[in-house]
């Protein structure tokens, strides 16, 4: 569920077992379609190789919409894990004058909106009266980005902490945020020089191709003369 999140949005209502289901039906369609093209004037000398393709296509389709998640899932990984420091800092921000679950229901106007279903969640079990530690942590499992179980750890014990050492426990919390807006700085920075080095290393292959190629034809001309 959390993949598809990314893909299409946190407004967009999906049902995951229907979209399982789905993926069920079209493996099958190809099976059988595929089954019937790749059978027609078939040999028995190659009967088994058609079956194993048909399957083998079949077991393709039903892989492939999880297999482009997946990858999605990878590509978008370090802008996920940017989102949570920030918005950890406005929270934060918000705690210093108001209750972790009223600074939390504030929040969700300005949060990104990946996040805001399961802070609705949230929102609605605390205010259901379940004040146990199972709210935030179902949260952090339903958003499993970097540091989100350890933060939602901390925003629990900071809900329940009394007004005379609140203050000492938000210093707590505000030291973590920064020290995870530095990670998210860090690996934003290092994606860049990742992406400087690839490019970098395209030219000086395109570059040492194509002398290579130069060379090839040039001693090509020489024994043709």
């Amino acid at each position: 569920k959390f993949l598809l999140s990314v893909k299409y949005g946190s407004e967009v209502s999906f049902d995951v077992d229907k979209l399982f289901k789905q993926r069920i039906s079209n493996a099958l369609i190809a099976l059988v379609i595929f089954a019937i093209l790749l059978l027609t004037n078939v040999t028995i000398n190659n009967f088994f190789i058609s079956v194993l393709v048909a399957i083998g296509i079949a077991f393709l389709v039903f892989k492939l919409p999880y297999m482009q998640l997946k990858t999605l899932y990878k590509k978008n990984l370090y802008r996920i894990n940017l989102m949570l420091p920030y918005y950890l800092k406005s929270l934060e921000i918000l705690i210093q004058h108001y209750t972790v679950p009223v600074a939390i229901a504030r929040s969700i106007d300005t949060a990104p909106e990946i996040f805001k279903p399961g802070l609705q969640k949230l929102i609605s079990r605390i205010e259901a009266g379940d004040m146990s530690v199972d709210p935030y942590m179902d949260f952090a499992k339903e958003y499993p980005v970097r540091d989100s179980m350890r933060m939602m750890r901390l925003l629990y014990r900071l809900s329940l902490g009394s007004q005379e050492n609140k203050q000492e426990q938000l210093m707590m919390f505000a030291k973590t945020v920064s020290t995870l807006q530095n990670k998210a700085r860090e690996q934003k920075y290092k994606s860049r020089l990742e992406k400087m080095e690839q490019k970098t290393m395209m030219m000086l292959v395109c570059t040492g191709g194509g002398i290579i190629l130069l060379l090839l034809l040039s001693i090509t001309r020489m024994m043709m003369v």
